[in-house]
């Protein structure tokens, strides 16, 4: 039977809930899951859900079953992400002299060697104490802690491996050559749990109060210290300070982000290689990174983000400390995991806003003090749909919910469908939306003003059923700072330049929001830079940006020709030419020829498909011949015009814009 905290918690269950356990890992009897290979794994666009068994055979929301479950998520990112972390190996001794412990840990006829520097308040103990990355309290202020009588170990992290420089010659492969192939968190928060270990070996020498222990690092130690706390159920409180991706932000969500920590850019030193097989499939993981998170439950986390370095993702990491919540939700203890993102301040260091915040976590999981308010949720994401990344939880259907469940609208216009100029095409990619995105002709750039001819621009007519606020969003590909912008206008106002759009895979991005009423309106893309691929667009009341591909397309095309090409060409003479001004206001010219005297059809039909004109109905002699189209009392938006004759058929995209 496990050895639990003296303190606890009863829920609505009348369930007894630990603040920390005596061991490292309550589930180390559970059996792993079966492990897929990639190619076996689900696509789950949405994040994760914590509460679903491994193999899909249902989910389980009880507590006394948390820990079972836990146990697979901790299989899954040793599996996937950082490598295994090894049991306590049987041979371990320590000691405590002159302010420092020391850990020998012996395996594999090897010993590797772990010094803490250790600081003790005075008086005789025992003292709650933190654990830091690299020093004492890792990056935050050390005065919090002295105040408080709170001793303070310095985890020394490249004493196991050595800081991005990983080799067969660290310490921690000595004693586990086999392992070779994992990253280099796997052996830090081993060497955590092994420091652990030294503590309890040196009870009687060392006053610590091993029942209050807490982590914290910062940055890439921040990551280190959410692993370590994840990973070692004796530690009452982990504090993981600007974590990023990696850390705290899930991949799925940052992936959506653009220039920030995406698993395809993270370190190949701090996780396995094997990992970055998901850099294009992210949505394969069978985990995320709220579920790391979740694997602190039911014990105490707090979460530091600074919303200013964008490199951090932590947009990504509020919708994944939102997502995490909700397992401490579910068993009554919401109040133990908290989060804090405050920008306007350097990188690790803790602004004085913050401070009552991480008082108040060390008063209650560290001292004990029950009258403190550790319901903590500060953040400046009022724009951003976190529970969007949740909702199919419970249903057994990873996918998004409904985009205008609440009423809004949203209108999906496929790139590759649109009427776009001769310098733009199009090209194949299972990676976008309905296979296609469009993309300039390289070497054309106009950065310092919007190209004026119609060959450079590619044109939306779109219709709004609502006088609202509209937000437009594009998903684009745009590897680096020279291929990353777009002039864009809407309906006859001026271009404007849209720019920082960097993603190295698709995103979206919002590139406009405006006062629109109900009707028909154009937005009109014309390229800046000859890099940036564009797959497709979303026009919507809803201020939240789309998701992974998004909604279908009303109508879904197979790409045609550019606007400009002078004809479309069939075999044996036949051709239908563009019509000429295109985009027009009232009037236009529709060219086509054919090599015989034969029967003629030409008529013109809305996005729907019905019939608005019949421009002509009878037999021509052979040659070129040109009719005039007459649009004057339609409304704005795509046509289609179709020529007809015995032997073929042809069609050709025109759009109306009105006065």
């Amino acid at each position: 039977m496990l050895l639990l905290s003296t303190f606890v918690a009863v829920n609505s269950f009348a369930q007894e809930i630990p603040f920390v356990y005596d061991v490292e890992n309550t589930g180390a009897s559970f059996p792993k899951p079966v492990l897929p290979t990639l190619n076996e794994l689900p696509i789950i666009e949405p994040l994760t859900d914590p509460f679903e068994w491994s193999d899909r055979s249902g989910r389980d929301t009880t507590f006394a079953s948390w820990s079972h479950r836990r146990a697979e998520i901790k299989a899954e990112i040793e599996n996937y992400e950082i490598g295994p972390k090894p049991v306590r190996p049987d041979t371990i001794t320590a000691s405590y002299a002159n302010g420092i412990l020391t850990v020998n840990v012996t395996e594999n006829g090897k010993t590797l060697k772990l010094t803490s520097p250790i600081t003790l308040p005075s008086g005789t103990g025992p003292f709650p104490a933190i654990i830091g990355m690299n020093s004492g309290t890792g990056s935050l202020p050390s005065d919090i802690f002295s105040s408080r009588k709170v001793a303070t170990i310095a985890f020394m992290h490249d004493q196991v491996v050595t800081y991005n420089a990983k080799s067969k010659s660290d310490p921690y492969f000595q004693l586990y050559p086999d392992l070779y192939y994992s990253g280099e968190y796997a052996p830090w928060i081993w060497g955590i749990s092994r420091l652990i270990d030294g503590l309890e070996l040196v009870q009687d020498v060392l006053p610590i109060d091993l029942k209050h222990l807490a982590v914290s690092g910062c940055s890439y130690a921040g990551k280190m210290a959410l692993y370590g706390g994840a990973f070692d159920e004796r530690i009452a409180l982990t504090i993981a300070q600007e974590s990023g991706g990696g850390g705290a932000a899930a991949w799925r969500v940052s992936q959506n982000l653009g220039k920030v920590e995406i698993l395809g850019s993270t370190s190949h030193q701090w996780f396995m290689e094997s990992m970055f097989q998901f850099g294009s499939n992210v949505t394969k993981l069978p985990f995320d990174h709220h579920e790391l998170m979740a694997m602190v439950a039911p014990r105490a986390l707090l979460c530091f983000g600074n919303p200013g370095w964008v490199w951090l993702a932590d947009e990504s990491g509020y919708v994944s400390c939102v997502a995490a919540r909700k397992v401490w939700d579910n068993f009554g203890i919401a109040d133990r995991m908290g989060y804090s993102y405050v920008g306007g301040h350097m990188h690790c260091a803790l602004p004085d806003s913050e401070r009552p915040e991480l008082e108040a976590f060390v008063d209650r999981f560290l001292l004990g003090d029950t009258t403190v308010n550790t319901n903590i949720t500060t953040n400046p994401y009022d724009n951003v749909d976190a529970n969007t990344w949740t909702e199919w939880w419970g249903t057994e259907n990873p996918v998004f919910s409904e985009r205008d469940k609440g009423g809004t609208e949203s209108i999906w216009l496929e790139a590759e469908c649109a009427l776009y100029g001769k310098n733009w095409g199009f090209k194949k990619s299972t990676a976008a939306s309905n296979n296609y995105y469009v993309t300039v002709k390289k070497g054309l750039n106009s950065i310092s003003e919007a190209p004026a001819d119609s060959a450079s621009a590619i044109y939306f007519p779109f219709t709004t059923s609502k006088d609202t606020t509209y937000y437009i969003f594009a998903r684009v590909y745009c590897p680096t700072a020279n291929d990353d912008s777009y002039w864009i206008k809407l309906d006859d106002g001026p271009f404007e330049n849209c720019s920082g759009l960097l993603a190295e895979g698709w995103l979206w991005y919002k590139i406009k929001s405006s006062e629109l009423t109900a009707g028909n309106h154009t937005l009109t893309v014309a390229y800046s830079e000859d890099g940036a691929f564009l797959d497709k667009l979303c026009i919507s009341s809803n201020k939240y940006g789309p998701l992974a591909k998004g909604d279908a397309a009303a109508t879904i095309c197979e790409p045609v020709l550019p606007v400009g090409v002078n004809m479309t060409r069939a075999m044996d003479g036949y051709a239908l030419g563009q019509n000429y001004p295109n985009p027009f206001n009232e009037n236009t010219i529709i060219s086509f020829e054919i090599p015989t005297d034969t029967y003629v059809s030409l008529k013109v039909y809305n996005m729907l498909g019905a019939e608005i004109a019949e421009l002509a109905g009878k037999e021509f002699t052979s040659g070129k011949h040109a009719v005039e189209f007459e649009a004057k009392d339609l409304s704005k938006g795509i046509y289609f015009y179709t020529m007809k004759t015995d032997n073929y058929s042809l069609s050709q995209k025109m759009v109306l814009q009105g006065k």
